[in-house]
């Protein structure tokens, strides 16, 4: 496991774009994991911007979402599908057809999940996964629990998720209460783990991930057995360790 520190949450961006762009570059055809909320947008902002420079092209490409909610329209400006497009997909040329999230509105969700993992092993598997880490220690949305979940599954959403989501909805009770998500096996099986935390928010979780035993109380913890993880980390997120 490496940690890495920066002064600054834009700092923190501009090393996982770099690192995001020389996957790229090394291997054109990558599968990457991506992640949603607001921890990646200063990362995605600046890959979008090495596009538009012609740094790093992303047409060969393949991207597979952790997550999505349940039963929200895709369309819906806080579904994953519309985060991914206003903040990645409309500024770089990433294919349509080489994009993945999952379908959180499938009538069949336990089908879906299976679907899922099952075109991520098909495109031969994730080369490079980002995460964010939430102040629970979930990651993707694998929320505290006795144990750890293997595959794509169906998530029943914790309150301090659904509360530290409130800040993107009407009120709280518009919050989704499910969300379909990789299980930690989908996200550990990736070649290279890429983990940002920012903000004071996070210092206590970094802690506990870093520091403590690795416990399905905080998933994130699991990922200090990964032979290829980095974590990015703001001086404010870092301030605990």
């Amino acid at each position: 496991m490496q940690v890495h520190l920066y002064d600054t949450a834009a700092q923190v961006g501009q090393a996982a774009a770099v690192i995001i762009g020389a996957q790229l570059i090394g291997k054109p055809a990558s599968v990457l994991g991506l992640a949603t909320g607001s921890t990646p947008i200063p990362t995605y902002r600046e890959l979008a911007r090495l596009h538009a420079q012609g740094v790093v092209d992303f047409s060969s490409a393949v991207s597979f979402n952790l997550d999505e909610y349940c039963r929200l329209p895709v369309g819906h400006p806080c579904s994953y599908h519309h985060f991914m497009q206003a903040e990645l997909f409309n500024h770089v040329n990433l294919s349509p057809r080489n994009t993945h999230v999952p379908d959180g509105n499938a009538p069949d969700l336990a089908a879906e999940c299976a679907r899922y993992d099952a075109a991520i092993q098909q495109a031969g598997g994730i080369d490079l996964q980002l995460l964010g880490i939430g102040r629970n220690g979930h990651i993707g949305f694998n929320e505290p629990s006795d144990q750890f979940v293997y595959g794509c599954h169906v998530v029943r959403l914790t309150q301090s998720t659904i509360e530290a989501n409130r800040r993107f909805f009407e009120s709280e009770a518009d919050v989704p209460r499910e969300a379909v998500s990789l299980g930690v096996g989908s996200i550990m099986n990736a070649r290279r783990v890429l983990l940002l935390a920012t903000g004071h928010d996070k210092a206590e979780v970094v802690r506990k991930a870093i520091r403590e035993d690795i416990d399905p109380a905080t998933q994130a913890s699991i990922l200090r057995t990964h032979p290829n993880v980095i974590f990015l980390l703001d001086r404010a997120a870092a301030s605990r360790l």
